[in-house]
């Protein structure tokens, strides 16, 4: 008896060891990678989904070109985990007042970084009746607030697991695999929007990455991957 005592002493602080060891325990790098990457992924395939519901076609909703990822929803998913996770045990108007607020204002500053960077915006709602200063609205910081209480209360704590389940050293190569190539898909990105706002102000095509981007994403072709991207006059 006291031999399998012991050794279901061992088996649970081994599980106990394995868990704190995990390479995405708690808030490290690795944890907010991999938010950030689902929250990509995730959040162009829900929007492409709402825009067939809403609109009758299927239409691009993704904010970079080499992968099916927009980094606004990966950004908000980490930014809703690092504010609220800890205030999870609080009610549900809490963190929907919480998250609404955080998720507008973000909202907001993704766009005018996005005007600043760019020259370009993606939303406007200045038409909206319920729309703020052009770059939110009301209506879609509720939409912030519910999603917040999902995440929270049910997706957070799944995902979290999950992650946390995928071997350490599989999970700590397959992260960084992914940090480099999202990284090269920004840089790529960028150059190509980029070299769209150089267009507009008639700067030629005088070395070899104008004209690769000139050649392959031109203006009918970045049309097609971001249909609502405008300029700023």
């Amino acid at each position: 008896m006291d031999d399998n005592v012991a050794s279901n002493t061992n088996v649970t602080s081994n599980d106990i060891t394995n868990k704190e060891i995990s390479f995405a325990n708690g808030f490290n790098f690795y944890k907010i990678f991999w938010i950030f990457y689902i929250g990509c992924f995730s959040g162009v395939i829900v929007e492409t989904i709402w825009c067939r519901i809403t609109n009758g076609f299927f239409e691009s909703r993704t904010a970079l070109i080499l992968e099916p990822l927009n980094p606004v929803y990966g950004i908000g998913a980490v930014l809703i985990s690092l504010l609220f996770i800890k205030f999870e045990k609080k009610n549900n108007l809490f963190i929907f007042v919480g998250c609404m607020i955080a998720g507008g204002t973000f909202e907001w500053l993704c766009s005018f970084f996005q005007e600043l960077v760019f020259g370009t915006v993606s939303w406007q709602y200045y038409s909206d009746t319920f729309g703020i200063f052009g770059r939110t609205s009301i209506v879609y910081s509720i939409f912030w607030g519910v999603l917040g209480i999902a995440w929270i209360r049910f997706i957070y704590p799944f995902i979290s697991s999950k992650i946390e389940s995928i071997p350490n050293k599989i999970g700590k190569n397959l992260s960084l695999v992914l940090c480099i190539i999202v990284s090269i898909d920004v840089i790529f990105t960028s150059g190509a929007v980029l070299r769209q706002q150089e267009r507009r102000e008639n700067i030629p095509a005088n070395n070899v990455i104008r004209k690769f981007y000139d050649k392959n994403y031109n203006d009918e072709k970045l049309k097609l991957i971001y249909p609502h991207m405008t300029p700023v006059e």
